[in-house]
């Protein structure tokens, strides 16, 4: 068994992104499934906020995603997911705080509450209204991804960067409840093809939540 224990809710995108950047690292784990919403989840004694993802490593606890990216990054002898190009590592930086913020707040907030979060907590079926309100807050934001990919091999840039893995995380978790249409947006669906495929994203297509099926393509990896 691995000595890094890794604390994390399989739907939480930060959880995603942090096992995505661990398998990218081939970093070996344990899992420890937490459901931080409950009052014994044992997040809560790791973590002030009370939130996945939270590693235990070497005598840390590296509490939420950024941590988790940071020791991923600093114990590389060589960049991994952060550009060698400072111009690149600048753009990694801003969309990473897109999906942190603006992303999360307008789209996830909505649509994984309303798909999510009300039946894990028992609280109704999800209101029409404000799945229209996400589904369009979530086509705003596609459309500027699918505009630098249609111009750049990765997020980012030239390569492979955090930015990605973030995104593939927040974006895997909404293509499981088949709110993505990629059709409509041909390169990002060309990017998720490319990033779905690396070995790193296999456990994640192995995910199921309580009560619901995937969509149906959503462990295909030519979709």
């Amino acid at each position: 068994m691995s000595a890094n224990v890794l604390f994390h809710f399989p739907f939480d995108p930060g959880s995603r992104a942090a096992r995505l950047a661990l398998g990218e690292a081939r970093i070996e784990w344990t899992e420890v499934l937490v459901r931080p919403w409950e009052a014994d989840c044992p997040v809560g004694d790791l973590n002030p906020s009370g939130m996945p993802p939270v590693l235990q490593v070497e005598g840390l606890t590296l509490c939420e995603l950024g941590a988790i990216l940071g020791w991923i990054e600093d114990g590389q002898k060589t960049p991994l997911l952060m550009p060698a190009d400072a111009a690149e590592r600048a753009e990694a930086r801003r969309l990473t705080a897109w999906f942190d913020r603006r992303f999360t707040d307008e789209v996830n907030a909505v649509l994984l509450h309303e798909r999510m979060e009300k039946p894990l907590l028992r609280l109704g079926p999800p209101e029409a209204r404000m799945l229209r309100e996400g589904r369009e807050a979530l086509k705003h934001h596609l459309a500027v991804f699918d505009g630098l990919l249609a111009r750049r091999d990765w997020f980012a840039g030239r390569r492979l960067s955090q930015a990605d893995i973030v995104a593939a995380a927040h974006l895997s978790t909404l293509d499981y409840f088949g709110e993505v249409s990629w059709a409509n947006w041909p390169g990002l669906k060309t990017w998720y093809m490319k990033i779905k495929s690396r070995p790193c994203f296999r456990p994640l297509l192995a995910d199921r939540f309580q009560g619901l099926a995937p969509a149906p393509h959503y462990a295909d990896l030519d979709f």
